[in-house]
């Protein structure tokens, strides 16, 4: 009678972006005694810029988790240990008998590891163990790890007992997207109760919202709203922060938030900046873009924006004063004249503000224009935007206007030389051929750095812009 001998293989945080140093856990799709195969997804983790699924590069039994949900790790570290099964036992009688030469091979020299992919760059079979599903109340205490004595509004019971979980026939794990994921642990919603209505049986946020509002409490949270790029999309109240009964609540500053709090103390206090308004009446710009849509001369399925005349608007601008696409070298001492116009567009989602941008925009037509805006939103929505789709801007368009926000006074992304604030369209009494009369009317502003952009520069483009939004023809004749 022989004995399965295992050797332990350890998978560490791998670099998921470019050059990022650490990673949150989000999720742990397998727990100690499961059974793991090579590309099967056991964790998914939430760097600075994205959120993403890691499948494990090797066969075996998960020996320990090294971390629990909600700890920020460094790339490197080891955060899984797989028992990996060396001889075949005498439980497999179908296995053939191993060479009398062949001996167990030690930790470090078991089968060569291969590096580690990403989902969707590499093989996944087998399916997860998911483990059994947690209440809301344990959910909550997820966000932020605790010991085992932990405050009594994180202990206190759930008030109502949880709906009893319908098995995925199989025992296969439910097919959702990253942001989905992340969306149904916010909520406390364990996806394999939710029915799926997407295409080839993957579940969309509908599904999860509709499955939380079935099962929620009477006092359910007032709903927030994410704006990418000018579209509003329903999600909860920073699900993230857990609500005690009393007192005050801490919340770690990590991923998203950490990166942007960094990046714009660094923009506050290196750059000057200088903001400037103006108010617009873009009446004629809003009949624009209701003939666009109702022709849909750019495309049947391309999306139609004031936004997207705004960043038609300030590409001409720049093509007119092309000073302002500029950046300022400190190290160098010099003034950089870029060569072509990286738009960026400011997008709140759920996880925090990223500036995903649109490389060379200024080279492309109306149409052309539309199309990217309306991947950068479908990429942003799905969680999916890449370091390097935010790394290069330098020109930036933030549309506060879709919370109703007259305007504010925009920081500058990091690098680059303006950013444009786009303001909420009103109807209000305007002066227009010599009668008082209503219109639709916006507010502008435009911060920029002082080293580099006079104000003559900075008002120049922003009196263009004004200019183009009033009269949308001279898109044409200026451009």
């Amino acid at each position: 009678m022989t004995t399965e001998v295992r050797s332990l293989r350890e998978f560490k945080m791998p670099d998921v972006g470019e050059g990022l140093t650490e990673a949150e856990i989000l999720s742990w799709y397998v727990k100690p005694g499961d059974t793991v195969t090579d590309g099967q997804v056991v964790c998914e983790v939430e760097t600075a810029k994205a959120a993403v699924e890691l499948p494990i590069p090797f066969n075996g039994v998960v020996e320990k988790l090294h971390f629990p949900e909600g700890a920020t790790v460094d790339v490197g570290t080891v955060i899984i240990s797989i028992a990996v099964a060396g001889e075949a036992g005498a439980a497999a009688p179908a296995a053939p008998a191993a060479a009398p030469a062949q001996a167990p091979a030690p930790a470090e020299e078991a089968e060569p590891e291969r590096r580690e992919v990403l989902v969707g760059y590499g093989p996944r079979t087998g399916t997860a163990q998911r483990r059994a599903r947690r209440t809301t109340t344990t959910r909550v205490a997820a966000t932020t790890p605790a010991p085992a004595a932990a405050p009594a509004p994180v202990a206190a019971p759930a008030p109502a007992a949880p709906a009893p979980v319908a098995e995925v026939p199989g025992g296969e794990r439910p097919l959702a997207k990253p942001p989905v994921r992340k969306l149904a642990k916010d909520l406390g919603v364990d996806l394999r109760a939710v029915t799926p209505t997407g295409r080839d049986g993957v579940i969309t946020r509908e599904d999860v919202h509709a499955h939380a509002a079935a099962q929620a409490a009477p006092a359910a949270p007032a709903a927030a709203v994410a704006e990418v790029a000018g579209t509003a999309v329903a999600e909860p109240a920073a699900p993230q922060v857990p609500v005690p009964a009393a007192g005050d609540v801490r919340v770690p500053i990590k991923g998203v938030r950490k990166a942007t709090a960094q990046a714009m103390v660094a923009s506050a206090f290196t750059a000057p900046h200088v903001t400037e308004f103006v108010q617009v009446d873009v009446t004629r710009t809003m009949k624009f873009v209701r003939r666009l849509k109702e022709s849909g001369e750019l495309g049947r399925d391309v999306r139609v924006s004031p936004l997207l005349i705004v960043a038609k608007a300030l590409l001409t601008a720049i093509k007119r004063h092309p000073g302002i696409n500029a950046q300022w070298d400190e190290a160098a001492q010099e003034i950089v004249l870029k060569g072509q116009v990286n738009l960026g567009i400011a997008a709140a989602t759920p996880r925090g503000l990223i500036v995903p941008n649109i490389k060379d925009a200024g080279s492309r037509t109306l149409a052309g224009l539309a199309a990217s805006l309306g991947e950068l939103v479908e990429t942003a929505r799905q969680g999916k935007t890449s370091p390097a789709d935010m790394q290069g801007g330098t020109v930036t368009i933030t549309n506060v206007g879709v919370f109703g926000v007259d305007t504010g006074t925009p920081i500058l992304n990091p690098g680059e030389a303006a950013i444009l604030a786009f303001g909420a369209v009103r109807e209000l009494p305007w002066v227009h051929k010599g009668k008082v009369v209503p219109r639709q009317v916006t507010t502008l502003a435009l911060s920029f750095d002082h080293r580099l952009v006079d104000g003559e520069l900075g008002s120049k483009v922003l009196a263009d812009v004004a200019g183009l939004l009033e009269r949308p023809k001279r898109l044409i004749t200026w451009g």
